[in-house]
């Protein structure tokens, strides 16, 4: 559900960004006040660990499209929501910038879409409810909650497209391709989260209880995050996504926008990529093969947790000041 910089004008894009912006502050200065940061080395693991399984697109049966999870509701779980939004922040500033996965002036849409609506809206209204007190519901409540994140995201899609006005893309009928297409993905996604989280406690059941997290933990997730990215992410669908798949169905064909702003973050972008599209830069349309596939799952889960790690840094020194 990566937004690409066709959708949005640069008034919405800048509009979304500040309101994401606002968000990661308050998140920074919440994490910042906690005590200690036993957690550290948990959250960036993590971070790399949503990045690789970000990489695993599954086909969609019958739709000729695919999807893939997001992760915001198991990062909640675990970590709570602020940590959460910034690592969640992290996959995307890095999928944006070094893998030319989402668009740059998108980058405060994908945030909000994918982070700040599941974390602050269905984690609060739909996971603690159904959780209880002791978290004895938890793998069902975060199920239905990865659900509802998913189809609140699929929404806010289709209004920040709506509202930038340079897509021929009529609102209604944009979401009823949109939200049913997000809504099967948001089922696999909901039962994938599920069952992690019922190996995970488990396997280490130290992550749900205490401020403090073994490195044994830390490690399982590590292994977790290596095979997933350097492996598992061989067998991804081609099949476009479901925001790609939409926008195709209803328009016939991917936008493109040529606006100054929007060209000049194209170069840009197109200028930082590391391994843009999870490939190569000189291999053309051709599709990644698994060597760079697989280095592409390494490098950006090494480039979340340190990005993870840096912020990390920055708001103990805060802290201590």
């Amino acid at each position: 559900m990566h937004m690409a910089d066709a959708l949005i004008s640069p008034e919405i894009g800048g509009l979304l960004w500040l309101v994401s912006g606002a968000a990661l502050v308050r998140s920074a200065r919440a994490v910042a006040a906690e005590p200690g940061g036993a957690r550290t080395p948990l959250t960036g693991v993590l971070g790399a660990f949503v990045f690789a399984v970000q990489m695993l697109n599954f086909a969609i049966p019958g739709t000729g499209s695919s999807g893939h999870l997001g992760g915001a509701m198991l990062l909640a779980v675990l970590l709570g929501p602020h940590a959460a939004l910034l690592t969640m922040a992290s996959v995307l500033v890095v999928q944006a910038f070094f893998f030319a996965d989402g668009g740059l002036l998108a980058l405060g849409c994908n945030i909000f879409n994918l982070g700040v609506l599941p974390v602050f809206l269905a984690y609060p209204l739909v996971y603690r409810p159904l959780a209880g007190a002791q978290g004895r519901r938890r793998g069902p409540a975060a199920f239905a909650a990865a659900v509802a994140g998913l189809a609140l995201g699929a929404v806010a899609v289709a209004l920040e497209t709506r509202f930038s006005g340079i897509s021929a893309l009529p609102l209604r009928a944009f979401l009823m391709a949109l939200v049913p297409i997000h809504l099967a993905i948001g089922l696999v996604e909901g039962a994938a989260t599920l069952a992690l989280l019922r190996f995970l406690a488990q396997a280490r059941p130290e992550l749900f209880h205490g401020p403090r997290t073994s490195w044994r933990a830390v490690t399982l997730v590590a292994v977790l995050a290596l095979a997933a990215g350097g492996v598992l992410s061989w067998a991804a669908s081609r099949n476009p996504d479901g925001l790609e798949w939409a926008v195709a169905k209803v328009a016939g064909t991917l936008p493109s926008a040529g606006g100054t702003v929007h060209a000049g973050l194209d170069r840009a972008q197109k200028g930082a990529a590391l391994l843009p599209e999870y490939g190569f830069r000189d291999r053309g349309a051709a599709e990644p093969t698994r060597l760079e596939t697989s280095l592409s799952g390494v490098v950006g889960g090494a480039l979340t947790l340190a990005l993870v790690a840096g912020a990390a840094l920055l708001l103990k020194r805060r802290r201590s000041a």
